[in-house]
């Protein structure tokens, strides 16, 4: 018995205890050991072909193998039971099971080769360089917000729009994801565009959401939209870099916007700041000062989301001092970071460090009015300095995007100018409001070419309205624009320099009461532009 091999019709390579049970002969339940209705007969043949048993009789099918394993040595056990699976019959069941295994293994190899395909191509199809730190922010929903932005490494690319939008569609053929051109909420408007090149290929961007931004994005959540929006940077490629030819692919790198309260989770940020004296005058009214006089107090009103603490200084501008530009006036926290110590400083009067709870608005007191200079005789500014504070929710990561080392702390962060105060020294009655007088640009001043022409004027009591015209020397309108009665400067538009290249042109502004008759009118004042080149 210890030299045959068993060949089952219709079975499988390992034994099955349920057909080894039915077919010992020492534990059938037939009566002397007799097979059983249906059972079928089973020969066991020798190897060499002699003989044909029954495995019905004395050691049957169990026993015969058992024995033939067990008889064998080590190295002939596996060629053993290697022979009984490759000779053994297979069922068809059997032969369509290796069929469907074969086929799978097949499919997945061929998964496996694509994806390894799509890996090499990848850095030349479908990857997108540039990215963004902070991936998402929440935002004021009853309100405008501000939320400091880092993209990089921006290589060979140019920043474009920016716009705001309810849901994403892939942007193919370019990177990235752009917005459903069907769900757009609003683009970046130029004159809040704060956006500068930053370190090593960075690019900070001042994201600044107007209200009516929010207000759509609400109503879109309220009509069964998910509660977040989408800010979405656009890049155009020039070409010419090592990885991007001429012409390559743009690139699209969203930001996601979470709709909330405006409190604790929300970027420090200011939204509006109001800078006046504590007079019933307007809030940018320009004082008159007696020499040696003391001027009224100051206070800035200031709107805000998050919160945080407002650390800074109050400055104040001598008559004759280079005054600031719009650089200066942006608060610390809006500038990259390697720009932050170049803004201009002037004589300081005092400091200020306190925490602002998630309120939305506080009152700041300004400086001791005592320590303002009142000797010499002209025109004061006094200037709202705010400096960058450490605010987790404002924070921005360059080593996370490879454009520098470490966390850039923005609290803070404002995407307008903070305005200034005047005050004029000089003889007069003390704390006297100026009637309406005009201030810059000076008579026959020069516009430079690459700066706005930005025109001011003094308050005039009772005036509903102030209109500004502006003509050229034979007294041709070219400009005449209506201002609110609140409103005491003017940025004159850009093709004011095309309708008069390189002419003198002449300004005046007259106070109108609610009739719209002129109360009071200022005499022309000459200015000169120059030709850009």
């Amino acid at each position: 018995m210890a030299d045959r091999t068993i060949l089952c019709p219709g079975g499988t390579p390992d034994i099955s205890r349920w057909r080894n049970h039915r077919m010992r002969s020492e534990t059938s339940s037939s009566p002397g050991g007799q097979p059983r209705r249906g059972d079928r007969l089973i020969l066991v043949r020798r190897p060499s072909g002699a003989g044909i048993d029954s495995p019905t009789g004395s050691g049957g099918y169990a026993a015969l193998h058992h024995r033939l394993i067990s008889a064998a040595p080590p190295a002939q056990k596996t060629c053993v039971e290697t022979l009984a699976v490759q000779f053994a019959l297979r069922s068809p069941g059997h032969l369509r099971r290796r069929q469907t295994d074969r086929t799978s293994r097949i499919f997945l190899s061929n998964i496996f080769l694509s994806a390894i395909f799509l890996f090499l191509l990848a850095p030349a199809v479908i990857a997108q360089t540039i990215r963004v730190n902070p991936t998402g922010v929440n935002v004021n929903v009853s309100g405008a917000t501000t939320v400091f932005l880092t993209f990089g490494p921006v290589r060979n690319f140019r920043p474009a729009e920016g716009t705001w939008c309810g849901e994403l569609i892939p942007a193919a053929p370019d990177n990235g994801f752009k917005c459903d051109p069907a769900t757009i909420f609003g683009s970046l408007p130029g004159r809040f565009d704060r956006s500068r090149s930053s370190g090593n290929l960075g690019f900070t961007d001042i994201m600044s959401i107007p209200p009516s931004v929010a207000r759509r994005a609400y109503q879109a959540a309220q009509a069964g939209s998910i509660s977040s929006f989408f800010y979405v940077r656009h890049f155009i490629n020039l070409g010419g870099g090592p990885d991007q030819g001429a012409g390559g692919p743009d690139e699209y790198v969203p930001v996601t916007c979470r709709l909330s309260g405006g409190g604790a989770r929300t970027p420090f940020a200011l939204t509006d700041v109001k800078v006046s004296f504590d007079t019933e005058a307007a809030e940018n009214a320009i004082v008159f000062v007696a020499p040696g006089r003391k001027p009224p107090a100051i206070r800035a009103r200031i709107t805000y989301n998050g919160t945080g603490r407002l650390r800074g200084r109050w400055e104040v501008v001598l008559p004759g001092e280079q005054p600031p530009e719009d650089f200066d006036l942006l608060t610390e926290a809006t500038l990259p970071i390697e720009q932050r110590g170049q803004q201009r400083r002037y004589t300081q009067i005092s400091r200020f460090n306190l925490f602002l709870p998630p309120t939305g608005k506080y009152t700041l007191a300004g400086p001791d009015v005592a320590r303002l200079p009142s000797t010499l005789e002209g025109p004061y500014l006094v200037l709202l300095r705010i400096e960058a504070t450490d605010d987790k929710e404002a924070d921005s990561d360059l080593s996370a995007l490879g454009v520098g080392a470490g966390v850039v702390h923005n609290g803070a962060v404002a995407g307008f100018p903070i305005p200034v105060l005047r005050y004029f020294v000089g003889s007069g009655q003390a704390n006297e409001v100026i009637s309406l007088r005009l201030l810059t640009p000076a008579e026959n001043a020069v516009a430079a070419a690459n700066r706005p022409i930005d025109f001011s004027w003094t308050q005039a009591p009772g005036a509903a309205l102030y209109q500004l015209e502006i003509a050229d020397q034979s007294g041709k309108a070219l400009l005449s624009a209506l201002l609110q009665p609140l409103t005491l400067n003017y940025r004159a538009p850009s093709w004011l320099r095309e309708a008069a290249p390189g002419a003198a042109l002449q300004w005046r502004v007259s106070a109108l009461d609610q009739n719209g008759a002129k109360t009071v009118e200022t005499p022309w004042r000459r200015l000169q532009l120059t030709i850009s080149r």
